[in-house]
Parts: structure tokens; sequence; C-alpha cells
């Protein structure tokens, strides 16, 4: 088990996106609008002042960006075999604590924008787990045989991402 310190949200701490490591920079401009940008082995957020809530607000809102990009992309390649899939299904981001992803009944993906702090085939395995619940809505040996079909090695791509939940989580 990795023990994982809280956030500060000061310069040098990690910030992970795509499955990489990127240390946060803060910089303070007083004229400056808060926001935050990937420039090389960076994640670069501006602030008018140092503010721990505004630095959060600006990392947040930079995980929703990317993470709305990149679940559209891989929705679509990853749905493209399913053939119970007619349509790319809609989504929503909203932080979670606990999980990655969830489906509605009516086939609504309620996704984790942190997800996007995790290797491709992590997001991968998440998007094809919620999309295998489009076909069987619940965890029975029929769905789990479906997710085995199109991701025969998503156990261990879960368990990579559950040992690494703490740290993307936090």
């Amino acid at each position: 088990m990795v023990h994982v310190l809280p956030r500060e949200y000061v310069s040098g701490e990690s910030i992970h996106y795509l499955g990489k490591r990127y240390r946060l920079k803060v910089v303070v401009e007083p004229a400056s609008a808060a926001e935050a940008k990937l420039r090389g082995a960076f994640v670069v957020v501006n602030v008018p002042c140092h503010d721990v809530d505004q630095i959060r607000a600006c990392i947040d809102t930079w995980y929703r960006e990317r993470a709305r990009e990149v679940f559209a992309i891989r929705l679509n390649v990853i749905s493209e075999p399913l053939r119970w899939v007619r349509e790319v299904p809609s989504f929503r981001l909203q932080f979670m604590t606990r999980q990655w992803g969830s489906c509605s009944p009516s086939g609504r993906l309620t996704l984790n924008p942190r997800l996007v702090a995790a290797q491709r085939e992590a997001i991968d395995y998440v998007l094809l787990h919620e999309m295998c619940h489009l076909k069987h809505y619940n965890h029975s040996s029929a769905f789990y045989r479906t997710l085995t079909l199109y991701m025969p090695d998503w156990e261990r791509v879960k368990a990579r991402l559950d040992d690494q939940a703490d740290i993307f989580l936090r």
C-alpha cells in the first residue's frame, strides 16, 4: 500500500495525466487570469494570488477539459466493435471519491474526470466496463464474459488502476 500525502497545491507536487507524472508549477502574477496549462514536464497554474482554493479549481477545470476530450475520443474507438452500441453514449463528468464511472439505466455514463490521470488502457477499461452495462445492467457472469471478450486482460488493468487509485483520486 502506498502512503499518499494530502495535496497542498504548491510547486513541485506531482500531477498525473494519461499515466505520466508532471510537476505542478504555481505562478503568481497579480494581473493574470486563473488557468492551468500543460507545458513540457509541468502543469503550470497561473493565479493572481496564492489561493489554494483557486489553484485547486484551476486543476479541476484542467482535468475536466482534458477528460472531456480524451473520453470522447476513446468512447468512439471503444464503441466501434460493440454490436449492442448503436450510438456512442453521452456522458457527464463528476468528481467522485470512490469510483471511476457509472452507467444509468437509461444508458448515460457518468465518468470521473480524475480518470484522465491514468494510463490509456485503464481509461479504456473503465469505458468498456461501463459500456458493457448497456448490454448487461449488472455484474453477472455474462457481463464479465462480455468484458473479457473485448479486453482479455481487464483484470490486470483493473488491478493496476486500483493500486494507483489513492494517488489519482486524492
